[in-house]
């Protein structure tokens, strides 16, 4: 980087002693070749509102002075309801288990419940055709419906005959559940 600044040979060796020292750079300008740079006391890099780049040995006092010897003050973190934890220790003694535990039971049950109740592909596969075709219109207005637009289309179109599918067995099942109903039979039996 000196070597794009165009400076002189004293003007980089002048750089290069606050460099070496640790201390800021100076904020006027270089000296010219006819003066002589100006030595800066050594005492400086002490001072207590600046810290040299490399380390060096500083007194106690300026040690003292900063926040290193001052502790974290005490911040309690929220307690316990007591009175919750002797009801639920009551119950445990009272009827043997914790309330945590029928939680965690019914949970499970419900859990078993929802598994066999089998939601419904039918309306599963027309969520699915309304969430493609959003898809594909926000495309559209981004300007990149060419780009999805045979995807969308046959995913489209398979979810249709797969919905097709389903209306037929429905449709069968009915006319199953009807003729053991009513049945068609001859009109003498009427």
């Amino acid at each position: 980087m000196m070597e794009e600044l165009q400076m002189t040979h004293s003007q980089k060796r002048y750089l290069m002693q606050y460099v070496t020292r640790g201390d800021a750079l100076p904020l006027q300008r270089f000296p010219s070749s006819s003066q002589q740079p100006v030595p800066v006391p050594h005492a400086a890099a002490c001072q207590p509102g600046r810290l040299p780049a490399r380390p060096l040995l500083r007194p106690a006092k300026v040690c003292q002075a900063g926040d290193a010897y001052t502790r974290e003050k005490f911040k309690p973190q929220p307690t316990r309801d007591l009175e919750k934890e002797k009801r639920r220790l009551q119950k445990i003694l009272a009827l043997g288990k914790d309330e945590a535990e029928d939680k965690v039971e019914q949970v499970f049950v419900r859990k078993k419940e929802e598994d066999i109740a089998e939601p419904d592909r039918f309306e599963e596969l027309m969520n699915e055709i309304q969430e493609r075709r959003e898809f594909l219109a926000e495309m559209e207005a981004l300007g990149q419906s060419k780009k999805y637009q045979g995807i969308v289309l046959t995913e489209i179109s398979q979810k249709l005959h797969e919905m097709k599918i389903i209306d037929k067995k429905r449709s069968e099942e009915m006319r199953n559940i009807m003729t053991k109903t009513f049945p068609v039979g001859n009109k003498s039996n009427l």
